[in-house]
């Protein structure tokens, strides 16, 4: 090789280590042959990466500068050529190489997110209610304030990476020597090793603890909703920032109400006689369980009346606007009143000598009934709706 290796890579000969890799892999890209398939430039790249091999040597480099041969005697690429097989492919796809190597891995790194479930009545769940919880969470070690480290020491640079994190694996090949970076099996890619860990954690700079926390439950979550608690999860290791609480609210099933999103549904049974004449019952409200005896200027309205026309069936429904769950985005959905109409199955001489004047004023002693299907065809709704039934 004639020419000057300097002049190959395009630097100057003061250039130092960072300035010659980031030339080489700038040319590597350029003349590799996966993207260059021109015979002249696969024998430039075997130029530059020899010119490389000797230049990110300090000794070689050394050796070429005093006029010596860095190569002692071989000749040809891949006949002891020492290349770096990492930053080729640092070159191409943008490994952590590509800004100057990986180095070692930082012990503070983020915690772990937590979940923790908690039950709340229907009523909380749609007027919103605080509460306190107990977590069981890593902390932050009092004692090494997440450092690991026994107070009065310090983490030492591992003497296997001299503090680089990595090592150096090589490997022959056709290529020539590969040479890969693996992280440090001693310090574990950290680049320092804890000498004298803190016994109050064991070196990890985090403990567990439980802890008390206030968490604020908005009106008109359902069941599975999830309530964010920023920074109240897991404290990383080496004392790294915490992680987020996830609070997941499970509603307890409700004596009177169920919840169909924004809806309430509840059914009320009345008896016949009231289902015919017509009546008004007096029902409670959601509003009623968060209600104390010592909240009766609350504001809130506990009870109200529900009209029931005359002649109401069994199964019919009312719909109360605005008597349901308030919603997360505002607003508040319906309260669905299902009424069902009770039948005596017990009656005295009395009761059932008046029945049967009813039913002989009506004209209902001997009642023919009315069938009709239960369930209809897709079809057949079709037609009805056509026929305006």
């Amino acid at each position: 090789m004639s020419q000057d290796l300097y002049e190959l890579l395009g630097v100057d000969r003061d250039a130092d280590g960072d300035t010659i890799k980031k030339a080489y892999r700038r040319l590597a890209r350029q003349y590799h042959p996966d993207v260059n398939p021109d015979p002249s430039a696969q024998e430039h790249f075997k130029e530059v990466s020899r010119a490389y091999e000797v230049l990110s040597d300090p000794a070689k480099r050394a050796s070429y500068d005093r006029g010596g041969d860095p190569f002692g005697g071989a000749a040809g690429f891949g006949q002891g050529a020492g290349f770096s097989f990492t930053d080729i492919m640092d070159a191409f796809f943008g490994g952590a190489g590509a800004t100057g190597g990986r180095g070692p891995r930082p012990r503070e790194r983020r915690g772990q997110d937590a979940l923790i479930r908690l039950e709340v009545q229907l009523a909380d769940a749609a007027f919103g209610v605080t509460r306190e919880i107990k977590v069981d969470t890593a902390v932050l070690c009092t004692t090494c304030h997440g450092s690991g480290a026994t107070p009065g020491s310090k983490p030492v640079p591992c003497e296997t990476c001299r503090g680089a994190g990595e090592v150096a694996h090589v490997q022959r090949s056709f290529l020539g020597e590969i040479r890969t970076l693996r992280p440090c099996a001693a310090c574990r890619g950290y680049g320092t090793i804890i000498p004298d860990p803190c016994r109050e954690c064991g070196g990890d700079g985090r403990v567990r603890s439980r802890r008390t926390l206030t968490v604020k439950i908005p009106a008109g979550v359902d069941d599975g909703t999830r309530v964010q608690l920023a920074g109240e999860g897991e404290i990383g290791p080496g004392g790294g920032p915490a992680g987020d609480l996830y609070v997941e609210i499970h509603v307890a099933p409700h004596p009177t109400f169920t919840r169909n999103g924004s809806d309430l549904h509840c059914t009320v049974s009345l008896p016949m006689s009231a289902a015919a004449l017509g009546t008004t019952l007096t029902l409670p409200t959601l509003e009623a369980d968060v209600v104390t005896g010592e909240d009766t200027d609350s504001g809130l309205e506990t009870s109200f009346d529900l009209d029931v026309r005359p002649g109401t069936q069994s199964g019919s429904e009312q719909v109360l606007r605005g008597r349901g769950v308030p919603g997360l985005r505002g607003g508040r959905g319906d309260l669905v009143v299902t009424l069902v109409v009770e039948t005596p199955t017990r009656l005295d001489a009395r009761q059932e000598e008046l029945l049967r004047e009813l039913a002989a004023i009506r004209g209902e002693e001997a009642p023919s009934g009315q069938v009709r299907a239960t369930h209809k065809g897709m079809f057949g709704r079709l037609r009805d709706a056509f026929n305006g039934h």
